[in-house]
């Protein structure tokens, strides 16, 4: 039996999303009759991509939604057994995955934190077959909305409160999935706005974006070449909407606007500029339209809106695509970290980790500090948790939480970090303190 060929992604589809090898061990898991066992799995990134200080956790709600949706149905179960891989998967297996649900408990940071190297974004507390199951997804949610996140909170840290910086990276992001998870964890992070119509309305937010060269040349050629009459054209329809003014020549076009603006014969409510000497173009369109505010786009990132604010250009607000989409990307990793009440840990060369089920201190006064220390140690004065209970036995307990509120989160924990954490060059991650039980634990079982 063949599943159907559509390569869009249904909520009832979430558990075969899944690399074979967390498949082929649950069966394994299976047959060594422990698939039951209690286990617990914490995701966190080792290191941080280079330049990077820190990262803003995102992508729980997906998290959550995936695994309120995780099922197999009868037709994807039947198209397993037809690979041949299951041959000799024992019966319990199958019935294993005919009555699949997710049963176990969920921790994690809030969205919009601040999070370093080594500390768990998430931990997942369920039967180890659950546990093991849903890694494949939780990394991929949890990686790149990460990702995005923390790019467009340094963005928006680097831009300033009073810059509009907007969404537009659909066209480059690696798959239309990952164009509605960019356009959430971009505006999460800190951006106003995204173009992504479907991502915006499925926020409840409202889509934002000007226009492309293809209007003013269709247009205007049209028109007899008249670039104006192309702007007379879309502002007849949208009057609020900004023009893009560097089609053909971007100062002409800024002067010729200028001229209808002083005659009273035209309200220009922003104008964009995708191409050339950013800095230099906009003093000029400035010094013509002192009063039009001024959006540049064109593979832009946090170095080069710093570039640009420091070489004096005259630009309000910024549209961000490929270089937030894409990049460096996030290397989270899911680790067994206890099963059976057993702690456990990996010792590999550069890829060791920290045993047992954990939880992140953090005091936020007179200056943000963290320790890393086991689930049951208690929280010293000051001190407040991180890693909250999000799901129960299965059931969500904590809702999915606005935008707005995630972006408030963002800024915040942002703005309460070092300066020295925050700089784009040579930033200087938070140290972590790790408490004397969970280094003890650790020692033990490197003795052993």
């Amino acid at each position: 039996m063949t599943l159907p060929r559509i390569l869009t992604i249904a909520p009832e589809e979430y558990s075969l999303l899944t690399d074979l090898y967390q498949l082929t061990m649950t069966a394994c898991y299976v047959g060594e009759g422990i698939e039951d066992k209690p286990a617990s799995f914490e995701l966190f990134a080792r290191s941080l991509p280079p330049k990077f200080g820190y990262l803003i956790a995102m992508g729980l709600a997906q998290v959550c939604e995936y695994l309120q949706n995780l099922q197999f149905t009868s037709t994807q179960i039947i198209a397993l057994q037809e690979t041949g891989i299951f041959q000799n998967a024992p019966d319990r297996f199958w019935q294993l995955l005919e009555s699949s649900r997710f049963t176990g408990d969920i921790w994690a940071v809030a969205e919009g934190s601040a999070i370093f190297p080594y500390e768990p974004i998430l931990r997942v507390d369920a039967p180890l077959w659950q546990a093991q199951l849903v890694e494949t997804y939780l990394l991929n949610t949890i990686n790149y909305q990460t990702l995005i996140a923390t790019r467009a909170a340094r963005m928006r840290d680097i831009a300033g409160e009073r810059a509009k910086i907007l969404e537009f990276g659909t066209r480059r992001a690696f798959s239309p999935q990952g164009a509605i998870w960019a356009a959430r964890a971009a505006l999460a992070g800190g951006l106003d706005g995204t173009s992504n119509v479907l991502a915006a309305l499925k926020l409840g937010e409202k889509p934002v974006g000007t226009m492309a060269h293809a209007l003013v040349m269709a247009v205007g050629t049209l028109a007899g070449r008249d670039e104006n009459e192309a702007f007379n054209a879309f502002t007849r329809y949208f009057p609020r909407s900004p023009l893009l003014i560097d089609t053909y020549d971007t100062l002409k076009a800024a002067e010729s606007l200028a001229k209808q603006i002083q005659a009273g014969e035209k309200q220009v409510m922003g104008v964009r500029l995708d191409s050339g000497d950013l800095v230099r173009l906009s003093q000029q369109v400035r010094s013509l339209l002192p009063n039009v505010p001024i959006f540049a786009s064109g593979d832009l990132d946090e170095w080069e809106i710093a570039r640009l604010q420091r070489e004096g250009a005259m630009i309000d607000g910024y549209g961000i695509g490929t270089r937030l989409v894409t990049g460096t990307p996030v290397n989270g990793v899911y680790k067994l970290v206890e099963i059976a009440g057993i702690p456990t840990m990996k010792q590999s060369a550069g890829k060791g980790t920290y045993p047992g089920r954990k939880q992140i201190f953090r005091t936020e006064t007179p200056k943000i500090q963290d320790r890393l220390g086991l689930l049951e140690e208690e929280a010293r004065g000051g001190e407040r948790p991180l890693l909250e209970l999000v799901i129960k036995a299965g059931q969500q307990i904590k809702k999915e939480e606005a935008i707005a509120t995630l972006r408030q989160r963002t800024r915040a924990s942002v703005a309460s970090l070092p300066l020295e954490t925050r700089q784009l060059e040579d930033p200087q991650p938070l140290p972590v303190e790790i408490s004397t039980r969970l280094q003890t634990l650790q020692d033990s079982l490197v003795r052993k």
